[in-house]
């Protein structure tokens, strides 16, 4: 693990902003991934798990948030993301989840909070389901894939694989303008609907194109194919579920509306009119809904 600064370079100052606690750092996974971490405040750990095909740059506004309000707040690019390894290989749930461990592990974290947004609650309902939940003590799931995205037979309600199989086409056809497109649509710009910035979305299209085209679509492949209807009633912590009646990203009456059912105690919020991307159009609400569940 390489760091470019630890809590003990800054001094014991009570004028010293909590904001200015920070470090980031490369984590080597046992199979040679370097995955990019940044690591803020102090307090219980939350660990932000970002969505496709995003970074960890996606919880900007929620990471100022938890710091005030004395949380240590984590963040790390998934393989193929951001400024972490471009491997060929390991976007499979059960690969990433053991990228999630061996961040829990080198960080010898303990109480930890899971916060999963998207394809990052497939991490956090496959984590708890192989691992379990020791050290970790709370987990929220934000407009997440769980628990089962795809049409098949017993899931007559699912996406269509035709549907998918478009998607990876138009992303081997064009990635970049396939990003564009599905950027608008996340935070539910249209014709009369504008709630976030021409410059911010341009921010989001760097990032995303900025990823591995390869673990693009592959995560497409297992965000949208893997299963998750049996990981949720294994959790056994306390659970925050919150997504938008307007997500046409992920449907809520495919996936949270059916997850909710699943996990023991689950405390669910449906967001009125918020699109996929709640995280920014709904910050404010979320911060404080996601505070106020930490603080239980």
């Amino acid at each position: 693990m390489e760091t470019n600064q630890t809590l003990d370079d800054f001094p014991s100052n009570p004028n010293f902003s909590a904001l200015d606690i920070s470090s980031d750092m490369y984590i080597e996974t046992e199979t040679g991934i370097s995955l990019y971490v940044k690591d803020y405040g102090r307090g219980k750990p939350v660990i932000l798990i970002h969505g496709w095909p995003l970074s960890g740059e996606m919880w900007e506004y929620q990471i100022e948030a938890l710091v005030m309000n004395n949380y240590r707040v984590i963040t790390y690019d998934r393989r193929g993301y951001g400024k972490s390894s471009q491997p060929w290989d390991g976007h499979d749930y059960n690969s990433l989840v053991e990228d999630l461990k061996t961040v829990i592990d080198e960080l010898e974290l303990t109480d930890v909070s899971l916060v999963g947004f998207s394809m990052g609650g497939g991490e956090v309902a496959r984590y708890l389901s192989r691992y379990g939940s020791k050290n970790i003590s709370k987990a929220v799931f934000i407009a997440s894939v769980t628990p089962f995205m795809l049409k098949t037979e017993d899931n007559p309600d699912g996406i269509p694989q035709e549907a998918v199989d478009k998607m990876a086409e138009q992303i081997r056809e064009d990635r970049i303008g396939f990003l564009d497109g599905f950027g608008k649509a996340f935070y539910g710009v249209g014709l009369l609907s504008k709630p976030v910035s021409a410059p911010f979305l341009q921010h989001d299209l760097m990032i995303a194109s900025g990823a591995s085209p390869h673990a693009t679509l592959q995560s497409l492949k297992a965000f949208s194919s893997t299963d998750f209807r049996g990981d949720l009633p294994k959790i056994d912590i306390p659970v925050l579920m919150i997504h938008g009646d307007s997500d046409k990203t992920v449907p809520i009456e495919l996936s949270s509306e059916k997850a909710a059912k699943l996990i023991p105690d689950c405390r669910y919020l449906v967001y009125g009119g918020a699109p996929h991307g709640l995280f920014y159009t709904e910050k404010e609400r979320l911060n404080q809904d996601l505070v106020e569940f930490l603080n239980t």
